[in-house]
């Protein structure tokens, strides 16, 4: 009877026995503190994923004319899959890229076009082992977004003129080769020939055509029967060379003197700046606010887009073309500045003229210089978009 009495008062083993009872709960734990974490980043990465994806395609069926709904469900798709592609495997992202969803409203009303746009998507993830001694393998992730945009038929008219550089430096080259190759005349930065004939490659003033024709390729996307956008242009070197009156659209812009520029001369902006300015801002009958108000264009935004290569010859240029564009921002003229591989002195008039830092782009190659322009054109013709979720 004693010895019962000593084994059922024995507490030497509790340890194992406690130990062998919480251990299962103490892994589990562990399991659902490192799942835990794995599911948060992993909702945030997919929602982040559905977010961009909703905002590519509200932005896609408000800017594109040709855009169609296939096209925008496959690109909300590819999106969803870009944005997972460094976290998730090969199969979750087969698998996130069958479960994407896309819902597109469109709501046509007498000022236009509203497009809703809900995006979901889901997939499984893989718990850690650990998990498994509660029964779970595996848990949904899911994330939704909504965005809205719209085109508006009482769009805000835009009046534009472009103060583009065609002097003797814009005879230089961008480093860009003429493709298939071939040999022509080269020019140092100063515009003067060299004795350099082979390979040929495109020279600054035809970058400079073919940039402002992107721009206003841009325009004339979001405006693509004349009615909300006038343009003009003015070429200039030592003094202005040629220029346009506004007209409806872009195509005098283009012909009577995009398309006609040739470099050669000397640089001083203030001429040219102080007719844009002059052309904006004067009032009256065939004024740019009278002339779009006739038209029934309430809403009118006004810019410049000046663009050079180089610094002025005259110091006095500088300051001269800086009150002008102060002058010009002051009246609610928006002005975007390009600096084309020009020197310091250059590009700090530039930025002093552009309406803020978003406005001031500093290309130091043609590719720079093209996406300089059609990233003008696009903000000048954009719709919003905005993100609900």
């Amino acid at each position: 009877m004693a010895i019962f009495k000593r084994f059922a008062g024995d507490r030497g083993g509790n340890f194992g026995i406690m130990t062998a009872i919480m251990l299962p709960v103490l892994i589990g734990a562990g399991g659902l503190a490192v799942d835990v974490s794995n599911m948060m980043l992993s909702k945030r990465g997919l929602q982040e994923a559905t977010d961009a994806a909703a905002l590519a395609v509200a932005t896609y069926l408000a800017q594109d004319s040709s855009a169609t709904e296939a096209k925008a469900k496959e690109m909300a798709v590819n999106f969803v899959k870009g944005q997972m592609a460094n976290s998730a495997s090969a199969s979750v992202i087969d698998e996130i890229a069958k479960s994407t969803h896309t819902t597109i409203t469109t709501t046509t009303t007498s000022d236009g076009k509203r497009y809703d746009i809900k995006v979901a998507s889901n997939y499984t993830l893989a718990l850690t082992p650990l998990m498994s001694v509660f029964g779970k393998y595996s848990t949904p992730i899911s994330a939704d977004s909504a965005t809205t945009s719209g085109i508006s038929q009482a769009k805000s008219a835009l009046s534009m003129t472009l103060v583009l550089d065609e002097s003797g430096s814009m005879l230089a080259n961008t480093g860009e080769t003429v493709k298939p190759e071939t040999s022509c005349q080269q020019y140092d930065s100063n515009g003067y020939p060299t004795k350099t004939k082979y390979p040929c490659y495109i020279k600054k003033i035809d970058a400079l055509k073919t940039a402002a024709n992107l721009l206003l390729d841009q325009l004339d996307k979001a405006d693509p029967k004349g009615k909300y956008v006038r343009t003009n242009a003015i070429a200039w070197s030592s003094s202005i060379q040629d220029s346009n009156a506004f007209n409806w659209g872009t195509s005098n812009a283009r012909t009577e003197v995009i398309n006609s520029m040739s470099a050669g001369g000397g640089t001083e902006s203030y001429a040219p700046m102080k007719r844009a300015y002059d052309n904006l801002t004067t009032i009256g009958k065939g004024s740019e606010s009278k002339v779009q108000s006739d038209a029934g264009n309430s809403k009118l935004t006004k810019y410049i887009v000046f663009m050079t290569d180089g610094a002025n010859n005259s110091t006095a240029s500088d300051s001269y073309t800086e009150t002008v564009c102060n002058s010009a921002k002051s009246a609610g003229i928006k002005i975007y500045s390009i600096a084309f591989m020009a020197p310091t002195r250059g590009q700090q008039l530039l930025e002093a003229c552009a309406s803020g830092g978003g406005y001031y782009f500093k290309a130091e190659s043609m590719a720079d210089l093209l996406a300089a322009f059609q990233a003008i054109g696009e903000e000048a013709s954009a719709s919003k978009t905005l993100l609900t979720q």
